[in-house]
């Protein structure tokens, strides 16, 4: 099975696979996001945060690897009446735009090998405006003790210092390292090792 048949399998089942609600640090981050700016949700999956930016009046453009994922983002954003735009990306060879966004939130994209994230890495730096906000959660090492969903492989986790190497040109970088329980669905429940950062091209 490819890598694609493997997320339309996965998002071909009934049901929002990590709920219909926003991730919990994105929505704690609602008061930097300005309306009318453009915002970039990258593996924005069944649409839960690219649906959620829209609603703070975001012109959002989501992007994942899987259509069957986008087509329920879409219909997610019609019962929201937000508007969203989709496109399916493999965040690996996807043309990032120079300086096209004021935000990217890139919320447990952590399926990619090492070097997959470095050009995912570069491509956010690239796509992002001067002074422009990167929201980003993902799981800490911490998170091979749990069974809270995330990849099992120690290298796809992240490190506070794999982070701050990661984006030391950017002009500011908070990042936060904490245990909390998730409930994001079924796919994303339990305790979990998580790291979050906020950053400042």
């Amino acid at each position: 099975m490819s890598e694609l048949e493997r997320w339309e399998a996965r998002f071909s089942a009934p049901g929002y696979h990590f709920g219909t609600e926003p991730n919990a640090f994105l929505e704690s981050k609602a008061h930097l996001l300005k309306p009318g700016r453009k915002a970039l949700s990258i593996a924005d999956g069944e649409g839960r945060n690219g649906v959620f930016l829209a609603e703070q009046g975001l012109d959002v453009l989501a992007l994942d690897f899987s259509p069957t994922a986008l087509a329920k983002a879409r219909a997610l954003a019609k019962e929201r009446n937000v508007t969203i735009r989709t496109e399916q990306a493999d965040l690996e060879t996807w043309n990032w735009p120079a300086e096209a966004f004021d935000v990217v939130v890139a919320i447990f994209f952590q399926f990619c090998a090492p070097s997959a994230r470095q050009k995912i890495f570069a491509g956010i730096k690239r796509t992002l405006k001067p002074g422009g906000l990167l929201l980003l959660e993902g799981y800490g090492l911490g998170q091979l003790q749990y069974k809270s969903g995330g990849p099992s492989e120690p290298d796809r986790l992240y490190t506070r210092a794999l982070l701050e190497q990661a984006f030391a040109d950017f002009s500011s970088v908070e990042i936060t390292e904490y245990d909390s329980e998730l409930q994001e669905g079924s796919r994303h429940s339990g305790m979990a090792a998580l790291i979050d950062l906020v950053g400042r091209k």
